[in-house]
């Protein structure tokens, strides 16, 4: 784990009734010492992998999905023998990326792989399958940060082109419903089929009313990508921020001038989070949100010792997106 001296914990209420945070990162299995490595361009991933190879056609279709692609992929490498894919994410888990699909693998291989970004907490796992079975098995698992397609060509890696072509935009700009994918076919699935894999909490892409689109954009635990997305840049901007505080600055006093110091940086990243969409707006345009910091006196002698603030606290109503609408009208005769 890295080392830091902020964590932000957020949690997720629903009512009843960063940074771009958008990288691929491919696993690919390649002989030789497992390696990790950040690319610009398909030119770059040509000069380690041949074009041929699954690691070459899975970053091709990453950074190839027009203007709204991703700037950089990352490759980390294994064996498959000393080391194996879940291994390589573990050990290259702290660098710069933040989706993460296996360049080709099994269902196995996918919970693995999924298996180890849900005991970190952070960063999201993709995955495409080709049958109701194999998705069943995965949305079984409920996993709260990985998302699944299904598509009859495994070949054209539509979470990758998904990701590529849209996990770099500003977070909190997008929903994962209704995108459009370059270089992947819509798979040719019946509404019953599609109900079927909604109702296993994964997706397609698929031809609606003439347009080419994402049928929708969940985790295997049912809440939507961009939720998440959004928790953890309100999760890593902040502890950033108060991090860069206590960096450039010979002391933060424990009373009441140091801490609304504290209070300041976290509104900073809540306004911002407002702006770019995370968090509901009311009326005014103004963020749906509280903050609350305990002065000095709210605190334990215990913690003043120990120099640890534990007195700041938020809430805030996500902004979400809109999936359908249903419109009523009357005519006049």
């Amino acid at each position: 784990m890295p080392l830091k001296d902020v964590t932000v914990i957020i949690n997720i209420k629903k009512p009843a009734a960063l940074e771009g945070l958008g990288t691929p990162l491919i696993l690919a299995q390649k002989a030789g010492a497992s390696t990790f490595k950040i690319y610009g361009d398909i030119n770059g991933v040509k000069a380690d992998f041949a074009d041929t190879t699954d690691a070459y056609k899975a970053a091709y279709k990453a950074l190839m999905q027009g203007d709204t692609s991703t700037a950089k992929v990352a490759i980390a490498t294994y064996d498959g023998t000393e080391v194996t894919a879940a291994q390589a994410l573990e050990k290259y888990y702290d660098e710069d990326w933040y989706f993460v699909s296996l360049a080709t693998g099994v269902v196995a291989d996918y919970i693995a792989i999924s298996d180890v970004v849900e005991g970190h907490g952070f960063k999201i796992a993709a995955h495409t399958v080709d049958s109701l079975d194999d998705l069943g098995t995965l949305s079984a698992k409920k996993y709260d940060r990985t998302f699944t397609m299904m598509h009859d060509k495994l070949e054209q890696y539509p979470h990758l082109a998904l990701i590529g072509g849209h996990g770099s935009k500003r977070v909190g700009s997008i929903t994962y419903k209704f995108k459009r994918l370059i270089g992947v076919d819509p798979a040719p699935y019946d509404a019953t089929t599609l109900l079927a894999i909604h109702a296993l909490n994964g997706f397609a892409y698929i031809s609606k009313g003439g347009q080419y689109q994402t049928s929708e954009g969940k985790m295997l635990s049912s809440e939507y990508i961009d939720v998440i997305h959004g928790k953890d840049w309100v999760k890593v901007n902040m502890e950033n921020a108060i991090a860069q505080l206590f960096a450039n600055n010979d002391k933060i006093s424990f009373d009441d001038v140091g801490i609304p110091r504290i209070e300041g940086e976290a509104r900073t990243i809540l306004e911002i989070a407002g702006q770019q969409g995370i968090i509901a707006l009311d009326e005014a345009g103004q963020p749906l949100y509280t903050l609350t910091a305990k002065n000095r006196a709210g605190t334990s002698a215990q913690d003043r010792v120990e120099r640890h603030y534990k007195g700041l606290s938020f809430s805030l109503e996500l902004a979400g997106a809109i999936h359908e609408a249903t419109v009523y009208g009357e005519m006049v005769v």
